[in-house]
This record gives structure tokens, sequence and C-alpha cells, in this order.
């Protein structure tokens, strides 16, 4: 199977979508076995013709001789998932930004997002998109779908909250800055964020942390350049969402590519 990552070419799209990419079967028959990390970003997909099994942390995907479209979509992503292909297939992944996704639906909490999305018109452009050879034009018409779609929302509060996070305050003074409570903080968070702000900035810091890796001399600087109070509290940090040591994870992962995945 060929796996391409693409970002979004149309300038409304690329403010909310961090990209998306297509699975395809090919002449190789050859399956795909690897390891997703934790994120912050919602995520939909849509599978061709497929049986999927999720159990905790590891999702099998094989071939169906039933014709269907599988849509599946995560909200949260707080450990490792081992993702195996039993056999070839054909899919979609869009990957949308904290809090892009309420752009492209009505919904204004996550909690009300899976039901809505299952039941909208988006298994059927998936099917059709699915059906076409041509990588352009299947691009095309995601990009057309989605901005058809799409419906500036007023987040003004949240996004700042969401922007803060990614900052060196502490929760409470982020409370402060926006004449809240350290406890409404959260409940923004749960709503619109599918996770607390402690679990979102703690991703969040592991993913800068994976980005900066090939500038910084050592795990000493990469951990107080992504805000950690030194390099235990780094290594726990990373341990915990990764559950390896960061020497060995660096070793493994191409940081370089836009999907952070672990082959195995």
């Amino acid at each position: 199977m060929k796996v391409n990552f693409y970002k979004p070419n149309h300038p409304v799209l690329e403010k909310y979508i961090e990209g998306y990419y297509f699975i395809a079967k090919d002449d190789s028959n050859a399956t795909l076995n690897y390891i997703t990390f934790p994120d912050n970003y919602f995520i939909i997909s849509a599978c061709e013709n497929v049986l999927f099994f999720r159990d905790q942390n590891k999702v099998e995907i094989s071939a169906s001789n039933e014709e269907n479209i599988f849509i599946d979509f995560v909200s949260r992503c707080n450990s490792p998932v081992e993702i195996r292909y039993k056999q070839p297939i054909n899919e979609i992944t869009v990957y949308f930004k904290p809090l892009g996704i309420y752009h492209f639906f009505s919904s204004v909490e996550s909690r009300f997002l899976e039901q809505e999305i299952i039941s909208s018109d988006c298994k059927e452009v998936m099917k059709t998109i699915l059906t076409k050879q041509d990588r352009k034009n299947q691009i095309d018409m995601l990009e057309k779908y989605f901005l058809s779609k799409y419906q500036e929302k007023e987040l003004t509060t949240v996004q700042s909250i969401v922007n803060d996070l990614d900052s060196d305050l502490k929760i409470e003074e982020i409370a402060a800055k926006h004449s809240i409570s350290r406890q409404y903080v959260n409940k923004l968070c749960t709503k619109f964020l599918g996770k607390s702000a402690f679990e979102f900035r703690k991703i969040q810091r592991f993913r800068n942390s994976v980005s900066l890796n090939k500038s910084v001399k050592n795990l000493t600087e990469l951990s107080y350049e992504n805000l950690f109070y030194d390099q235990s509290h780094f290594i726990k940090n990373f341990k915990d969402l990764t559950k390896i040591q960061p020497h060995k994870f660096f070793e493994n992962v191409n940081t370089e590519d836009k999907n952070l995945w672990l082959f195995i």
C-alpha cells in the first residue's frame, strides 16, 4: 500500500486542517503496521470495503467481501495506538487542527461530533472520492466538500486559551487572564478539545519537542525549550505518552515525516 500526505491547497482549509493522507492499494499487496503517538488533532478516516476492529490501544483493519464505507472519528489520543492493516485497502484520513473541525460541522461540543459526522453526507462523499483513480481529482473533490461545509464560528475565547496552553503561563494564570476559574478553563477544554487543559498541554509539549529535536543539541536543551522544569521531568512526560525512552523514540521514528509513526 502507498501512503501519501498532503497539505490543503485552499487558504481557508489550511487555517483549520493540518492535512490529509491517502492510503491506496498498489501492485505489491504489501500490508502496513505501525504505532501512532498522542496528538491534539481531531481525525476523520474513511475506509473502503473493510472490517474494522478496535480494542483499547489496538486497531485492526482487514478487507471485507461486502461493499461498505467505514467512517472512524478520533477526538482523543493520549497513548500509543498500534494500527494493523491485514490486507491492502483504500483510505482517506483528515487531520483537523485544535478547534478547526467546528468550522465544518454544526456541533459545538466534542462529544456530539461523532454522531453528527456519521449521520451526515460525509460517508457518501468519501465513497465517491474513493472511487476516483486520479489523486488530483480526489484532492479537489475533498477540498470542495469541506469548503461547501465551511462556516466561520466565534471561538475567540477558547482559541486564546488554546494559544495560551502553548505558552509558559500556568493554568491558573490563563484562568486569571480570561477572568474565569481554573475549573472553567478545564470545562471549556473538555467541551471543545475532548480533554483537560493539563492533558492538552502535555501532548502539545510532547509534539513540540518532537518538532524541535533536530534543532537542539541534547535532551537537556530540548527539555528547557519545551518549558519542562528539567530533563527528568521531560523524560517522565515523554515516557508517559510514548511508553519508550526519548532516545529510543528518536532513533526509531522519522520525526521529519508528516505522520509520527513507528513502523513495526
